[in-house]
Order: structure tokens, then C-alpha cells, then sequence
């Protein structure tokens, strides 16, 4: 795992130090060891978690400066992206937020148990009420654009970005939400595409431009139901 993301950081021209690397591979070993009981990822190999988890997520910190920025990952499931861009850029100011108590529980024992600070909460994105209080929000394979916009924007403040990480679908999920990101704020100032493994990454940043209106986000039944 280790000599896999090092491989693959000084392909992505991130630097990772040998404390740095081995606090992945002692967080990857704890979730792989704790998959065993509780579903936290479909991928097992070591290998395949060091590409396809890591250096993934990490690809972030290419496309915003993270430094001293407070980060919120939305729907950060078992610690992706929130908990790699953490360790590969202590100086964030990390809040993990999960519906799932139990996972939020995990992340917050393992953590602790790495010497790594973060807030690990428990709650909906639309019923948490930290609104505009972020720099910048990430998510990973949560959503659509369209309904992650309305969970995610309202989180950040004005200035500050949403930055959301799209497979293949990109494209099709931009055009998609382009009446959501200007109702809720926002405006698409870059797509950065990447491979990991072979397969196409884009990372979309919509920067805050304005105020979300206070009606949104809706209840997540509307969202899903009638999505902006």
C-alpha cells in the first residue's frame, strides 16, 4: 500500500513524507481491518485502496489551495475525500459529516487513534445547520451534481468553493446542474481532468459567488423528488 501510493503521489506531483505515507498505510489498514465487519468500501486490495482511495482524494490539493482552509466532506461515508486531504495536508481544519452513526463512530476512534483532529458528526447535510461557516466543501460518490449542490453550497461561505469529484458522467452532470449551481450561489470556474488507474477523474469548483437563498436545501425528499 505504501510503496503503491508513493508510486502514484510522485505521479501526480504530490509530496507525501515517510510520516505522511505510513499514517495512510495505518489508516488503510484499519479500514481494511474494520471491512471486515462493517461495510466501509468495496475495495480490498491494498494496492487498489492506495490508487483508487488515496491518491484519488489526494488529487484535490492539485486543484485548490487547502492550507489552513476549514473543509467539510459531505457524505464522507469512510473518510473519502476528507480523511486523505487531512493527512496530506495537516494544516486543514477538518469536519467529517456522515448520516451513519456508526461509521461516524469508526472514523472518529480511528482517528483518535492516529493523533489525527477532526470533527466527526453524525447528521443529514440538509438538516445540519453550519451554514456558510466553511471555506470549501468536498464530496465524493454521493450524488448527482444537481442534488449535491443543494446539500453541499449551502455550507460554504461567499468566496469559498464547493469542490465535487465526478467520474466519466462529468460532462453530462455539469450541464445538468448549471440551473442549480446559480440558484444556490455558485458559478463553475474550472473542471480539472485526471485518470486514476486508467479510468477518467474531473474535479468541478464552483466558487461561491453569493448567499445560498434560505430555502434551500430542502428537505431531502423534495431534493430527490424534484431535484433544482
Amino acid at each position: 500500500m505504501k510503496n503503491t501510493l508513493r508510486a502514484e503521489c510522485a505521479r501526480l506531483n504530490i509530496p507525501l513524507t515517510e510520516a505522511q505515507l505510513a499514517q495512510f498505510e495505518a489508516f488503510g489498514n484499519a479500514l481494511l481491518e474494520k471491512n471486515k465487519v462493517m461495510n466501509l468500501t468495496a475495495i480490498t486490495d491494498p494496492e487498489a485502496v492506495a490508487k483508487l482511495h488515496f491518491a484519488d482524494c489526494l488529487t484535490l490539493l492539485n486543484a485548490a489551495d487547502l492550507r489552513e482552509k476549514s473543509v467539510i466532506d459531505v457524505g464522507c461515508g469512510a473518510g473519502f475525500p476528507g480523511v486523505p486531504l487531512k493527512l496530506g495536508e495537516p494544516s486543514i481544519r477538518l469536519t467529517l459529516l456522515d448520516s451513519l452513526q456508526k461509521r461516524v463512530n469508526w472514523l472518529r476512534q480511528t482517528l483518535t487513534d492516529l493523533g489525527v483532529e477532526a470533527d466527526c458528526i453524525a447528521a443529514r447535510a440538509e438538516e445540519f445547520g453550519a451554514r456558510e461557516q466553511f471555506d470549501i466543501a468536498v464530496s465524493r460518490a454521493v450524488a448527482r451534481l444537481n442534488v449535491l449542490c443543494e446539500l453541499c453550497l449551502p455550507f460554504v461561505r461567499v468566496g469559498g468553493y464547493f469542490l465535487a469529484m465526478k467520474g466519466s458522467a462529468a460532462g453530462e452532470e455539469l450541464t445538468e446542474a448549471k440551473r442549480a449551481v446559480s440558484l444556490l450561489g455558485g458559478r463553475v470556474e474550472f473542471c480539472r481532468d485526471y485518470e486514476i488507474d486508467g479510468a477518467p477523474r474531473t474535479v468541478i469548483g464552483i466558487r461561491k459567488e453569493k448567499p445560498t437563498p434560505s430555502q434551500y436545501p430542502r428537505r431531502f425528499a423534495k431534493i430527490k423528488q424534484q431535484p433544482l
